[in-house]
């Protein structure tokens, strides 16, 4: 069985994928942190969210006002 969410087009949001330098970007900008400390928290927990999040010591969302 494929991937159901890629064949829709919709991004699975609890996975960051390096690979993709949109979806990096993305999280570069949500998380605050900087393309190589990315870089070494997904090596070091794999790319979870909740891992990424946790290694970087940002379990909630950064406080920032969106526009």
């Amino acid at each position: 069985m494929g991937d159901v969410l890629a064949s829709k087009g919709e991004r699975d949001r609890s996975h960051i994928a390096m690979d993709d330098e949109a979806d990096v970007r993305r999280w570069l900008r949500h998380l605050g942190v900087t393309k190589p400390e990315l870089q070494r928290a997904v090596d070091k927990v794999g790319n979870s969210v909740a891992a990424v999040r946790k290694q970087l010591g940002r379990e909630t969302e950064p406080s920032q006002s969106r526009s």
